[in-house]
């Protein structure tokens, strides 16, 4: 005798295939947030700071999950910038939102995009650009802050 075991299957198919539907609803307003925060945090670094843009959403071509937003140099110095875009009604401002847990991350991502290079910078730093949206359509604030600490004064690299 044979068992029919086509329904629990089909209701976990059904399960995945609803769940997938509900995040890829969530996903995309985020995505495009924050995808807009990172354009007005380039655009500010180069029109206010006079930054030079030298990568934008670098992965690492082997552990994709180590990610910089931003790479930029300022005055020969090679900037690591991480834009965190958040709701003017956010409860936690930008730059407390990465986490000692992200800049470790951040540091890894750091360290392999150092190690791709063929000529290391002389001085390099971390950077932090909270980008605050108004829901109610006002202008959005930029706020840039400089060298977080991130990487170890005496790095040899």
């Amino acid at each position: 005798m044979r068992k029919n075991i086509a329904g629990p299957v089909r209701d976990a198919n059904f399960m995945w295939s609803w769940l997938k539907q509900l995040f890829a609803r969530a996903r995309p307003a985020a995505a495009v947030r924050g995808a807009h925060g990172e354009r007005l945090a380039a655009d500010f670094l180069r029109r206010e700071r006079g930054f030079t843009l030298v990568a934008r959403n670098w992965r690492h071509p082997r552990d994709r999950r180590l990610e910089l937003d931003l790479v930029g140099l300022d005055r020969g110095a090679l900037v690591f910038i991480e834009v965190k875009t958040r709701s003017a009604d956010a409860l936690v401002p930008g730059y407390y939102a990465v986490t000692r847990r992200q800049k470790r991350v951040l540091r890894r991502a750091a360290m392999a995009y150092l190690g791709q290079l063929e000529r290391k910078p002389r001085t390099f730093r971390f950077d932090i650009v909270e980008v605050t949206l108004d829901d109610a359509g006002g202008p959005p604030v930029v706020r840039h802050f400089e060298n977080i600490p991130l990487i170890a004064k005496h790095y040899a690299g």
